[in-house]
């Protein structure tokens, strides 16, 4: 089912970017965002779309002191022939859901989350970039704001979508990939087996900063996540899904563990190694044979998912000082092919032969 909502157009607009090959990622915003209330006994009522604004909220409420929130993250694309498409979004729809039940929170209707997207960026498609290697980043949020120090689930909740006109992630991500340095970081954990390391929540990443504040100390970008019992296997590569490339097989960490994000991209790349007869496998894998291989020469290549950056290649990894590169240190040949194929069909400038892409009903010049 589709839906319509009320909008309320800004008097106000916004000067866009004057250099679109200078975005950056989430520096600017556009006119607009999308609003839906959520009413114990009622259910998801009032969406519409509004001016940008700050949001009003009570200092007692919920989210402020117990953190009950989560988040999605998507991209609208420009296709060569004007039209814009999104990419999987019903696997958006379904991490939302199982985040919500995590949460205690209301799960939102996938056909109301699409249909939000969809009419938020008909407003303001504008804003739409036209410079290569840039898109439309989404972020759908929902958050309790009940006025209540009880430290229960909300009975209100507010559903908001703002969007961005968005570079590459990685600057580097403009055709041919750079690669960056990873520390291994053994002392802090991003999940633990019982946790949200599954669910997409705030929480998850606020307590990643500190130790992304030390993998500086080393100049690296971000860190290696080992597992929270036996900082022992790898999991995440900052907030990303991890790959590596032992020989001719390429290792993930597994779901069944919770602590692991589904990524959009990473089943989306599983499923293309699987389908072009690449070896893939989802297991543990420990640091030692990480190490092992990446002193015997056998570690051919690790890169990261996700839906900012799409794939981005890592050169060396640190340990307690000491690197260890990656083969040659620059990207591999898979994450290379990979990047291409992804952003290819994302941007319709290749097939998509999985199905994966969601024309939505907007042109832009």
């Amino acid at each position: 089912m589709k839906y319509t909502y009320p909008v309320t157009r800004t008097t106000n607009p916004k000067p866009h970017p004057q250099d679109e090959t200078n975005l950056g990622f989430g520096q600017y915003f556009t006119d607009h965002m999308f609003l839906m209330d959520y009413d114990e006994g009622q259910g998801w009522h009032d969406g519409r779309i509004v001016p940008y604004a700050p949001l009003s909220i009570d200092p007692a409420s919920c989210v402020l002191h117990y953190a009950q929130m989560m988040f999605e993250g998507m991209k609208a694309y420009r296709r060569p022939d004007g039209r814009l498409q999104l990419f999987r979004p019903d696997m958006n729809a379904k991490r939302m859901a199982r985040t919500a039940d995590r949460m205690a929170m209301p799960v939102l209707p996938q056909d109301i989350l699409i249909s939000a997207v969809e009419e938020l960026i008909d407003v303001d498609k504008d804003w739409m970039p036209k410079a290569p290697d840039t898109s439309m980043y989404i972020r759908p949020f929902i958050f309790g704001n009940e006025v209540s120090f009880s430290a229960m689930a909300a009975k209100h909740y507010t559903f908001c979508i703002i969007i961005a006109p968005t570079g590459a992630y990685y600057a580097s991500n403009t055709g041919k990939l750079g690669t960056s340095r990873i520390y291994v970081q053994d002392e802090y954990i991003r999940a633990a087996q019982g946790g949200t390391g599954f669910a997409k929540v705030g929480g998850n990443y606020g307590g990643a900063m500190r130790a992304t504040e030390v993998a500086k100390q080393f100049n690296c970008k971000d860190v290696l996540w080992l597992d929270a019992r036996d900082h022992k296997y790898v999991e995440e590569i900052g907030t990303s899904n991890a790959f590596f490339r032992i020989g001719d097989e390429v290792i993930t960490a597994p779901l069944e563990t919770g602590t692991i994000l589904p990524g959009v991209t990473r089943d989306s790349v599983i499923n293309l190694l699987k389908r072009w007869g690449v070896k893939v496998s989802e297991r543990r894998l420990s640091i030692d044979e990480l190490l092992a291989a990446a002193k015997d020469g056998s570690l051919k290549e690790i890169f990261a998912s996700g839906t900012a950056a799409v794939i981005s290649a890592i050169g060396c990894l640190n340990v307690k000082g000491e690197d260890y590169p990656v083969a040659d240190g620059e990207a591999g040949e898979i994450a290379q092919k990979l990047y291409n194929e992804l952003y290819g069909m994302q941007t319709g400038k290749v097939e998509d032969y999985m199905g994966w892409t969601y024309p939505l009903d907007i042109v832009v010049d």
